[in-house]
């Protein structure tokens, strides 16, 4: 997965938007498309943006195309903000024993 192609695709409002629809379940592109103010082909274009990233797989059910969060995906973007976190957590907390004077030797 490419974290670069990841952060990319949740960069914009309507493919956010879209993920947290689909935390709910599977859903087809109609269904995702009728309470967003643009058509079916553009929320089309959007979810392939996100198989692409890799955080939304696409489940064939008859006729149908159901897209559904890939969690392998977001796990893989958690991972890499948990490092980040934990970077920063180290630093906050080397901030704060110098501030409260524990630093000092």
């Amino acid at each position: 997965m490419d974290l670069d192609r990841a952060f990319a695709a949740l960069a914009d409002p309507t493919r956010r938007h879209i993920v947290t629809v689909l935390r709910s379940g599977p859903q087809d592109v109609g269904t995702l498309a009728r309470p967003l103010p643009i058509s079916r082909p553009a929320v089309s274009k959007h979810l392939a943006v996100l198989v692409a990233a890799g955080l939304v797989e696409v489940e064939k059910s008859g006729r149908r195309r159901l897209y559904c969060l890939h969690p392998e995906g977001f796990a893989e973007v958690r991972r890499w903000l948990d490092q980040v976190a934990r970077t920063w957590d180290v630093a906050l907390e080397r901030f704060r024993r110098h501030v409260e004077g524990d630093g000092e030797g």
